[in-house]
């Protein structure tokens, strides 16, 4: 009654089934992750912004300039009016030459206001999870690098880790690429030179391994004499004791 191709109608529908079914997971398993949405994000800042580009990479500005209590507390601050009129009030930098005055007004009328320039927040853990410990993992000799990345070439910031549970578990499983000496800390230069891989003829290619080298030439500036990752961690496990570094428990983010 039915042609004999019929009999493998069933056959062929089921996997067509699995076959959608697969393709639907697989969407949701790459698109579903922070990595998809939250890498590259960049929201707009008031007036024309803030680039870290100028300031942490041109002029050299120390990360804990703005972000001063990043060695106390657990928020990485936002820098208050004043620290940024300490440099752009009228008069005190060449509105010509350097910044100009158009591109700072935002600051000068929330200085006469006496109001607070509302910064848009990049980087934001969820609700359940308690807020990245800043001064706790500065520390333990994370480099703001590890984290934020090449941060002194952002002319607009955005994310570049996904930030996710798994993201973090895989440093705390394996700290030492990531640990530099703590006064090298926010030395961004510096630990970019480290944890760079390095090309044949000893220059940095741009591709970021971790912080594998325990030399270096103490008579560069640059790249002096550092214990490596290893080395560093186990002395940060004598100090601290094993029990209370590198928690991988639930109790230690969600409380």
């Amino acid at each position: 009654m039915f042609p004999k191709w019929t009999n493998r109608l069933p056959t062929m529908l089921l996997v067509g089934v699995l076959g959608g079914l697969l393709t639907v997971i697989g969407v949701v398993w790459y698109t579903f992750t922070p990595k998809f949405w939250r890498v590259g994000y960049m929201p707009t800042q008031p007036g024309s912004g803030f680039s870290h580009q100028i300031h942490a990479g041109k002029l050299g500005l120390d990360c804990r300039y703005c972000h001063s209590n990043v060695e106390t507390s657990a928020e990485a601050n936002i820098p208050t009016v004043s620290t940024c009129v300490g440099c752009h009030a009228e008069g005190h930098v060449n509105d010509q030459l350097f910044a100009k005055a158009e591109n700072v007004q935002f600051i000068r009328d929330a200085w006469a206001k006496d109001e607070s320039i509302e910064w848009r927040r990049v980087h934001k853990l969820p609700d359940y999870v308690r807020n990245f410990p800043h001064n706790i993992h500065v520390k333990a000799g994370v480099s703001c690098f590890s984290c934020h990345g090449n941060i002194m070439e952002q002319p607009v910031v955005h994310e570049v880790e996904p930030l996710s549970m798994g993201w973090c578990l895989e440093c705390h499983r394996d700290p030492s690429p990531h640990l530099v000496p703590q006064d090298q800390v926010t030395n961004l230069a510096w630990v970019r030179s480290q944890i760079s891989k390095l090309n044949d003829h000893g220059a940095p290619t741009g591709e970021f391994t971790g912080n594998p080298r325990a030399g270096g030439d103490p008579k560069d500036p640059t790249n002096p004499e550092t214990p490596g990752g290893e080395a560093l961690l186990r002395a940060l496990a004598e100090k601290e004791g094993d029990l209370h570094i590198l928690p991988t428990n639930c109790g230690a983010c969600h409380y």
